[in-house]
């Protein structure tokens, strides 16, 4: 089955495959004590900042309800675009584990901006109210939208002007980076991120995370904050050999600027088909249209992808770095058989 509903659907990268079967040979010691785990920090670090501190996590959910807890404490609030993975897919984890109330802000693309953050930066110091203590923003954004460095330093400068820390979920960065052209550490690191989750199963890994913690005065309690997340894995090889082979040879890259194309080969077919408008703007590898009702029933047939917008008829496509060109020209034809 070819699917077009999420990149978490496709494969596992062959050479991120050699890696787990590389570390499957005699044993380690648990933990992260273990060459696997020291080679991948390294590469890690390479890649963003060398003083950063990467912390390997299962999951994605995981990842940003550990980063949010270095960030807060329970009397804080976490602001957040009302798209947000942590406010809208996540089972309310994230508050549950930090203790914050998240605050959803209404945006026309996914994106915060300093101009809609202000009205909820208020109440400092009021014993009565959640104080505001960190923002939370996508990269690529739940819309598939992308962040320009220019707008992640306004809105860093802007939190750090308040005391307040940004967290970013780059579940999907290395889209961002492939698209813009930039260095890992160009988008996050330079812009003032504090703490980032690095994510790689949508990007060719099989299984994990890494919370990459810039901030120094984030690093002390990281430790301590992932182990009682149960969020550390006694194998954590396992885990930590991915990113090494994610990291070499530009692999991420490759990866991420492969689905980005067949996005874009994916867009530029469906755009002159009657009725079909895209309702933001195809930056990544993610597509959000609109179509006939009728047509995508049909398509429901053949395919199994995700309705944004029921009511609106508003579909999300979505390409991975095993996408084909022989799966958007087959996925073409059956949209054309669809009318």
């Amino acid at each position: 089955m070819r699917s077009f509903a999420s990149d978490n659907n496709s494969g596992v990268h062959p050479l991120v495959m050699d890696a787990l079967n590389r570390a499957n040979s005699d044993h380690a010691v648990g933990y992260g004590d273990d060459p696997w785990t020291e080679e991948a920090v390294e590469k890690i670090r390479e890649a963003f900042t060398p003083d950063c501190e990467p912390l390997f996590v299962f999951n994605g959910t995981g990842s940003n309800s550990v980063a949010l807890q270095l960030c807060t404490r329970p009397y804080n609030l976490i602001l957040c675009a009302e798209t947000a993975h942590i406010y809208v897919d996540e089972c309310g984890a994230p508050a549950c584990m930090t203790g914050c109330q998240i605050r959803p802000i209404a945006t026309h693309d996914g994106k915060l901006t300093p101009e809609l953050l202000r009205p909820y930066l208020c109440h400092f110091g009021e014993q009565h109210h959640s104080q505001p203590g960190a923002i939370y923003l996508s990269q690529c954004t739940e819309l598939g939208t992308i962040y320009k460095p220019d707008e992640l330093r306004a809105i860093t400068e802007l939190a750090h002007a308040h005391g307040m820390y940004v967290h970013m979920d780059g579940a999907r960065l290395a889209n961002a980076c492939a698209a813009l052209g930039l260095t890992f550490k160009e988008l996050t690191a330079d812009c003032g991120i504090d703490v980032l989750s690095f994510g790689g199963t949508k990007n060719g890994l099989m299984i994990g995370e890494s919370v990459i913690v810039f901030h120094p005065d984030l690093k002390k309690e990281a430790r301590f904050v992932r182990k009682q997340s149960a969020q550390l894995a006694s194998k954590l090889r396992y885990l930590s050999c991915q990113f090494t082979a994610y990291l070499t040879d530009e692999l991420w890259l490759k990866n991420a600027r492969h689905a980005n194309e067949m996005a874009r080969k994916l867009y530029e077919g469906l755009k002159d088909f009657p009725a079909v408008r895209f309702t933001q703007k195809v930056e990544s590898n993610q597509l959000f249209l609109t179509m006939p009702r009728r047509v995508i029933d049909k398509l429901l047939q053949h395919y199994f992808f995700y309705f944004w917008n029921e009511d609106a008829d508003e579909i999300r496509l979505v390409t991975s770095f095993d996408t084909t060109e022989e799966d958007i020209d087959e996925l073409l034809r059956t949209v054309k058989n669809c009318y």
